[in-house]
């Protein structure tokens, strides 16, 4: 008697819990109802032929080489296409499937060029593998390159020309169709296309851009991008969906071509956004050939977009500091010296300063590029070898308003959800974020769902491309203006509390009653109705009750939000109104709902997480409670300070005041990135010893005394945890072209301040931080290794991790109502300065561009532009392209103008990728009123025509030209 199999499938086909017995070739397999004859057939380790076919894109039954013989069936269905059933009897290989398949394959290798000698996909071709499986040794017809005809075979009469769709006529020689090079990254090759349409389905399904279609018929068919378009010139992305999805060598990385195959792969995670998507890095030596994304991880699935997956050229760029410099002034060129010479100099300098001016002269800043165990040693660093709690991250610029208002409201400082959660979201709530630029691969996931019929709010001053972009449109774009977010949310409140939409069960059970009853008599008052506040937000009362109702009445509904509500006066206020709603709504604790905040950053929550602002140790343990302190103290063997430390603009404060004096900068660059520029630099050049550990000599380098060589994210290991709090593993791929990993670096800062750091490996800095840390508890190397990755919480009540948080209880216990009074911001536009500049991020380029900047991602955007209305351009005589001068009460800079329809009457937006674009030179120091998180989103300015830079510009490039010079002036040693 057979055995029946039950096969551990991971994700099926189908969702369907009702398991259904079939037979294929003799063996007896359960899988659920609705799983396809191929992806039953896998599963039991079955490998039926196929081409069209792949485990990322939907079945299209287009190749005919997966047919498959079911006994009471007639002709030869695709096994891809046809569902199982019970009692079936499958046959998957007989004789007659045997000479299908050979005649299949036949066909398609007629008209493809035979070089596989020299193939770039040689080693990794299916079209080759697949002629191989079906035992296919000859090819009857095909073309004659002299003629351009039908070669001497049988497909030269016309009954086998007819059925290949083709005439006995002289027809164009697709061997020799010419290649589209234009992309930087990858080749299109048409004569090697089979066209099975696994790209054009891949960027439809996975990508969602539907950039690419099939035109013609036949042996005429080819793939086209936007209708005939250079690959360069078309709607395509570049997230590498095509080139993944393609079977042969139509589309190539052009590293692949150049470099050959890979020898050996290492699995590791992105460093580019918070999405966090896992990799493949395949090496040949210490040199990557190319980045795949790793089918199996969690964050991303097998997708990527253009910078993770291309633009990593920044990591061997000739522009990378390799060894480590000083100097007594930055008017001094650089000595290089030795990496014992730098690091006993900065400890004698700091030590130095302490002596000098007092225990709290210096600080430290961490940063959401490093690891987890990075940032862990350098706030270490600060608190027990320097002293103080003088620690701060870039987060305090970002999302540390995140961090208040959901711990005051929910209880953790963390997204509610994991990324999958919108699997099962009905109502998609976006409020100041733009995912398909910013977090381009969940960006993709979220358009899936939209398309599947989720409905779509999105509350943002610009048009994003989410409120309209192919088979997705949103049913409310709230295009309110900047700085009244929590105007809107108090109205959309107000349509909640007044018209019966709160889920009074869900708050009875699970809110704090006396909270939640200030609140609702808060959100009640008239003064907060859509109609009272449509003259604040600049949204008709109607839509905003729309909205309102929709979010409350349309099933499971998530919010997720970005910089747009965080870095405005108002940021925490803004984060504790969206927690506000989502209790109010019962939308929270379960499956495709929540709250995510989209983290900008590669490790934004874990920098977080470990402790990098002055006032918390790991897991937001306030310095002040003594038994966590009391705890540290034990592990590290130091009394340390009860009292918070300086956040980065009290850094400034007290530099510019003479009181601070020395700061180790650790991968970040806060010259370029942190507002009012003139501000930052005044107070960086007061210093008498700032030190930067880095990539590049980058803007607050230039005013840096040492420079410590950084390592990129594929030269050390360790950790990342992503917006979704999934901890994932770093994992080195190649030799740090400084000689140390950066966590290395700061071990060798704090033994030469005479704090004592023996770590051997990047993994025992986890094991200590799991000691320490109640969410960590279960975290380690060994486990991340064995499972992928793990979302925190992970400890005794959760080994395996906690992809949705708050499901029975919140982390508090009970969820708090808290009251968010509207408060206009104090930036206000006048006659001097009548709109409002807002800032973003654009999809090519990340951050400060440090890294974009050096990969041919310039190709798509080489500066930042200030996007402006038509009418706002015509009253000031502005057409596009013209060089616009930007004035604010804090400075003023020079932009190339992009007229756009995308921003509203009286906003004006741009990036800030670019240094020399000096974006952040007329952002003001208005801050959130909780963290000082920057108010970068809302800042009056105006805008005229001009023919040349602004005066800081002129300096801007005059200072960095003679840094640049004096770094050619840089002395060896002897």
């Amino acid at each position: 008697m057979l055995s029946i199999v039950e096969i551990d499938y991971g994700t099926p086909q189908s969702k369907s819990e009702s398991l259904v017995e079939l037979h294929i070739d003799g063996r007896s397999i359960r899988v659920p109802e609705g799983t396809s004859v191929m992806r039953a057939a896998a599963q039991a380790g079955i490998a039926i032929p196929k081409l069209c076919a792949t485990d990322m894109l939907e079945a299209f039954g287009s190749c005919r080489l997966c047919l498959v013989e079911i006994e009471g069936r007639k002709g030869y269905p695709a096994s891809c296409t046809t569902p199982v059933a019970a009692g079936m009897h499958v046959h998957t290989q007989t004789p007659k499937l045997a000479e299908i398949r050979r005649g299949v394959m036949e066909l398609y290798i007629s008209d493809h060029p035979l070089d596989c000698l020299t193939c770039p996909a040689n080693g990794h071709c299916e079209l080759q593998n697949m002629a191989g499986v079906v035992g296919l040794r000859e090819v009857r017809y095909g073309y004659d390159g002299a003629n351009h005809v039908f070669a001497n075979t049988p497909a030269r009469d016309d009954r086998t020309a007819a059925i290949h769709g083709r005439t006995s006529q002289p027809q164009p020689n697709p061997y020799f169709a010419p290649k589209d090079e234009s992309n930087p990254y990858f080749a299109f090759d048409p004569s090697k296309c089979i066209v099975c349409s696994r790209c054009v389905r891949a960027c439809e399904e996975v990508q969602g851009t539907f950039a690419l279609t099939i035109q013609g018929r036949g042996f005429d068919s080819k793939v086209s991008a936007s209708q005939d378009n250079r690959f360069l010139d078309s709607e395509c992305v570049s997230c590498g969906a095509c080139v993944q999805a393609c079977p042969t060598a139509t589309l190539s990385e052009k590293s692949l071509i150049d470099k050959g195959q890979a020898e050996h792969s290492v699995v590791t995670t992105c460093a580019y956004c918070g999405v966090g998507c896992s990799f493949r890095a395949e090496m040949k030596g210490q040199d990557i050939v190319r980045m795949v994304p790793n089918k199996d991880g969690h964050a991303n699935h097998g997708h990527s977009c253009v910078k993770g997956r291309f633009a990593i050229g920044y990591a061997s760029h000739s522009d990378r500091i390799t060894t480590p410099m000083i100097r007594a002034k930055i008017s001094d060129p650089w000595r290089v010296v030795s990496w014992e010479e730098a690091i006993t100099h900065v400890a004698s300098e700091f030590k130095r300063l302490q002596s000098t001016h007092g225990k709290h002269a210096i600080g430290g800043i961490t940063s959401s590029r490093c690891t987890n165990e990075e940032t862990y040693l350098v706030q270490k660093l600060v608190r027990a070898g320097f002293g103080n709690n003088n620690v701060d991250t870039c987060a305090r610029v970002c999302h540390s308003p995140t961090g208040y208002g959901l711990k005051s409201t929910i209880g953790e400082s963390a997204g509610t959800q994991d990324f999958d959660s919108i699997e099962s979201t009905d109502v998609v709530l976006v409020i100041g974020a733009n995912p398909t630029d910013a977090h381009p691969v969940f960006g993709s996931q979220m358009k899936r769902r939209l398309r599947e019929g989720a409905r779509l709010i999105v509350i943002d001053p610009r048009r994003i491309d989410l409120v309209r972009t192919p088979h997705v449109a949103a049913d409310f774009h709230l295009k309110l203006r900047p700085g009244t977010n929590v105007a809107m949310l108090n109205s959309l409140a107000h349509v909640i509390v007044t018209e019966g939409l709160v889920d009074e069960e869900f708050v009875a059970r699970r809110c704090e009653p006396e909270a939640f009853a200030k609140w609702r008599a808060f959100v009640s008052q008239e003064k907060y109705s859509p109609e009272a506040m449509e003259e604040v937000t600049g949204v008709s009362a109607e839509r905003v009750r729309g909205a309102a109702r929709l979010y409350a009445r349309g099933g499971n509904a998530a919010i997720y939000y970005g910089l747009g509500v965080t870095e405005h006066a108002q940021g925490s206020t803004t984060v504790m109104g969206i927690a506000n709603l989502a209790m109010a709504t019962g939308n929270i604790g379960r499956e495709g709902v929540g709250v995510n905040p989209l983290r900008g950053q590669n490790n934004v929550q874990g920098s977080c997480d470990m402790g990098s602002f002055p006032h918390e140790f790991t897991a937001y343990r306030h310095v002040s409670d003594d038994a966590v302190r009391h705890s540290f103290e034990e592990a590290w063997g130091v009394t340390l300070l009860a009292e918070p430390g300086l956040r980065i603009p009290n850094m400034f404060e007290a530099a510019l005041d003479g009181t601070f004096k020395g700061l180790y900068i650790e991968g970040e660059d806060i010259a370029q990135s942190d507002p009012d520029t003139q501000h930052v630099t005044a107070a960086l050049t007061s210093m008498e010893c700032i030190v930067v550990q880095d990539l590049f000599l980058n803007e607050t380098a230039k005013f840096a005394h040492v420079f410590l060589p950084g390592s990129s994210f594929l030269e050390k290991d360790g950790t990342f945890t992503n917006a979704e709090r999934r901890v994932s593993r770093v994992r080195k791929v190649m030799e740090p072209k400084g000689g140390y990993a950066d966590w290395e670096v700061t071990q060798l800062l704090a033994q030469a301040m005479g704090y004592p750091m023996q770590y051997t490996h990047a993994s025992e800095i986890m094991d200590e931080i799991a000691r320490l840390t109640p969410t960590f508890h279960g975290i380690s190397f060994a486990k991340l290794d064995e499972l992928g990755s793990v979302q925190w919480p992970c400890n005794d009540e959760h080994p395996f991790g906690t992809p949705v948080m708050h499901v029975d209880a919140f982390v508090r216990g009970k969820g708090r109502f808290v009251i968010t009074e509207y408060v206009p911001t104090s930036e206000k536009v006048n006659a001097e300065h009548p709109l409002i500049l807002t800032t973003g991020r654009i999809l090519s380029q990340y951050n400060v561009g440090a890294q974009t900047r050096r990969t041919a991602n310039v190709m798509w955007h080489d500066e930042d532009r200030l996007e402006i209305h038509p009418h706002d351009a015509e009253e000031r005589g502005v057409e596009d392209g013209d060089w616009v001068g930007i004035t604010s009460r804090s400075g003023e800079t020079v932009l190339r103008a992009l007229i756009s329809e995308r921003m509203q009457p009286g906003v004006v937006y741009t990036t800030f990728h670019f240094p020399g674009s000096g974006a952040n030179v007329i952002t003001t120091d208005n801050s959130d009123w909780a963290t000082n998180c920057p108010e970068y989103k809302v800042t009056a300015v105006q805008v005229t025509r001009v023919t040349q830079p602004s005066d800081w510009q002129r300096r801007h490039r005059a200072f960095t030209e003679a840094q640049e010079a004096l770094l050619e002036q840089s002395v060896k040693p002897a």
